[in-house]
């Protein structure tokens, strides 16, 4: 295991950082005297773990090779979700393993599903801790999204390279740089959203959870009815600004603070994000003019189109009361979700338009069987090599959805249930559809395999699939 130290150091320092994260809630049990022991314990077991592999692996090499990337990768991800269920599993509120490490996996890939069904009757520290959760697992996708993936060669995520020159042996470095420039930038436009939410007419405690589930795109809410509860179409406006600007490649805002002013404009991604949610209001506001003049509410039609299509899982109506043609159109929108880099999942944008790009280019090898045609993504060519990438990332997203339905409906869930929670479940959204798992429903009738089911998918989608995928194959473990 000698060659694995850094991956083992790593995942050290990740455990020790999570167990002081831990006794952040208890500042909100001294406050609401809900004092228990609950995240004392968990934070000491999560500490104590981490140091031994810190310790343990202190001559580590300081490298990462492409395997040691790979398995660090998702081994952090596997271990945050495993050591943040503590607290739920020490509370008082009887968490099964199961429920708890649904509960946990949900937040720290931001996916928003929960198997709590009394939120208003949740311990603030509870509370607090699933925010805490979806905060971190946000900063987490976007630092890996940024420096690991593009060189992990994930489904086509090279393209975000941020230098041609970069290499797997200068992972740590470059990382540690640009990880430093990503946590202020998202710690400053959390703490504008809870400001904005505060000042909207939230109390402190709702300002400051409901803005980390914001930013990360998680939309862990501490009530029922979700972001609907406080019926304020102020709050509503802000919490579509701050879930957009989480939704932004992150990149784009180092950009901008190097001296890029025109970035937010120029990027080809960020443009077609909002042509999307354009479109999406617009066909939305004509079935609902057309069907049923009665449903049209643009306030709830432009909060949940975006709330959907990023992956935040706010609600403030029930939606799936407005027809067939919605729920469509939002199980599109799950899949597509927002931009690379950003703390949304799904597809991305940037493979939908590779793909897009590549359909218009056969077609015109088609009409001119002659001709030359080069492939370009922002005005820069792609090879064969990169195509090949995004659509078989495409191709084995849409099989394990179809997979993870077939596997939901064998467990005995109906079949808006099954494929609205393979959907939520493999694009990080949250809700689903239907009277179980729909807008202000939750999961906690699900059987406990239907969910350990639903929790294979989170980390599938959050890892963008290949991450986790290639690790079962014996060939990639060969020197």
């Amino acid at each position: 295991m000698s060659n694995y130290k850094t991956v083992f150091f790593t995942l050290g320092i990740l455990q020790i950082i999570l167990g002081i994260f831990m006794l952040i809630p208890v500042i909100a049990q001294f406050l609401y005297n809900e004092i228990d022991s609950s995240f004392f314990g968990a934070s000491i077991v999560t500490i104590i773990f981490g140091t031994l592999f810190f310790l343990s692996n202190l001559d580590h090499d300081k490298k990462l090779n492409l395997q040691q990337a790979f398995l660090l990768t998702a081994l952090s991800w596997f271990s945050v979700a495993i050591f943040g269920s503590l607290p739920f599993i020490f509370s008082s509120i009887e968490f099964s393993f199961t429920n708890a490490f649904f509960e946990s996996m949900s937040g720290i890939t931001t996916t928003g599903s929960t198997i709590i069904s009394n939120l208003e009757n949740i311990p603030k520290g509870i509370l607090l801790w699933r925010a805490v959760l979806q905060w971190l697992g946000g900063i987490g996708i976007i630092v890996m999204a940024i420096t690991l993936m593009p060189i992990m060669n994930v489904g086509g995520m090279q393209l975000f390279k941020i230098s041609n020159n970069d290499s797997s042996e200068k992972i740590l470095p470059k990382s540690k740089e640009i990880a430093l420039r990503l946590i202020y930038i998202y710690t400053g436009l959390t703490g504008l959203c809870a400001i904005s939410y505060k000042v909207l007419g939230m109390n402190t405690f709702d300002s400051l959870t409901h803005s980390m589930t914001t930013i990360a795109t998680g939309g862990f809410s501490n009530y029922n009815e979700s972001i609907g509860f406080f019926d304020s179409i102020s709050i509503e406006i802000s919490a579509m600004i701050f879930i957009i600007l989480g939704s932004l490649p992150f990149i784009a805002y180092i950009k901008f603070l190097s001296g890029n002013k025109k970035i937010f404009f120029s990027d080809i991604q960020i443009k077609t994000f909002f042509k999307i949610i354009t479109i999406s209001i617009i066909i939305l506001l004509i079935y609902l003019a057309i069907g049923d003049s009665d449903q049209i509410n643009l306030r709830s039609i432009f909060f949940n189109v975006v709330s959907i299509l990023t992956g935040t899982g706010y609600v403030n109506a029930q939606f799936d009361n407005w027809g067939g043609f919605p729920i469509v159109l939002f199980l599109g929108l799950m899949f597509i979700g927002g931009c690379a880099g950003s703390t949304t999942c799904g597809i991305k944008i940037f493979r939908i338009q590779i793909l897009y790009y590549f359909i218009i280019n056969q077609l015109k090898k088609i009409i001119y069987p002659k001709g030359i045609f080069v492939l370009k993504y922002d005005q820069n060519p792609v090879d064969n090599k990169f195509i090949s990438s995004v659509i078989s990332f495409i191709y084995m997203y849409l099989v394990i959805f179809f997979i993870i339905t077939a596997l939901l409906s064998l467990t005995g869930l109906d079949f808006i249930t099954s494929i609205s929670g393979a959907a939520t479940s493999i694009s990080n959204v949250g809700p689903g559809l239907g009277s179980i798992i729909g807008p202000n429903g939750n999961f906690s009738s699900l059987p406990d395999i239907s969910k350990w089911i639903l929790t294979l998918g989170m980390i599938l989608g959050r890892l963008e699939l290949f991450a986790i995928l290639v690790l079962f194959l014996p060939s990639f473990w060969r020197n």
